[in-house]
């Protein structure tokens, strides 16, 4: 993947995000509601940076899954102490269990559910945070708070191809279902 205009590929999205063309993200999404903004993972910084100046806060939400990871750390310090003694060999059980309550996964859903309920369109940044947590992009946008909603989500994704592969962080092979892809390649 060459050099990406972070510009573009953001004013692209708010073209398609902003229109009476939202039936085309369901109809290119696999009946889902996402889009995923492909980006190097070497230019993540910059396509934030452009995001942040570019996407006004009235109509999107920026969330940063950085910094929900690191509040949900200190906020369930003591059980995520004694879930990580207790579960060993399955420490990603801490992020994301069964019962999806009380975890990172119910957070990061809970925090998009009331960006919807304030009208604003969610927009993940800072991806990287949810590697080994067993949390993927496709949990979040097969949700049915996500699929429901009549406003789409974005996910700032750093990834690379490989062939028709995705590979998120470019390494581990990610899920292009149930998203509408942008990249360069859309330009």
């Amino acid at each position: 993947m060459s050099s990406q205009n972070p510009e573009i590929i953001i004013n692209q999205t708010k073209r398609l995000v902003e229109s009476d063309k939202q039936s085309e993200i369901r109809l290119n999404a696999n009946g889902g509601n996402s889009i995923l903004i492909v980006c190097n993972p070497k230019q993540e910084a910059e396509f934030i940076d452009k995001m942040i100046f570019m996407l006004d806060t009235e109509t999107y939400q920026i969330i940063d899954l950085n910094e929900l990871l690191v509040n949900f750390v200190q906020a369930n310090k003591e059980l995520l102490i004694e879930t990580f003694e207790l579960l060993q060999g399955s420490v990603s059980q801490a992020f994301k269990s069964t019962d999806d309550e009380g975890d990172l996964f119910q957070h990061i859903i809970d925090v998009i559910a009331n960006s919807f309920k304030n009208n604003k369109i969610p927009v993940l940044i800072n991806t990287g945070a949810l590697y080994g947590s067993h949390i993927d992009n496709i949990h979040i946008m097969e949700h049915e708070v996500v699929m429901k909603s009549s406003l789409p989500l974005i996910v700032l994704y750093p990834a690379t191809t490989d062939g028709d592969k995705l590979l998120f962080l470019s390494k581990r092979p990610a899920s292009k279902y149930r998203c509408m892809i942008i990249n360069d390649h859309n330009s």
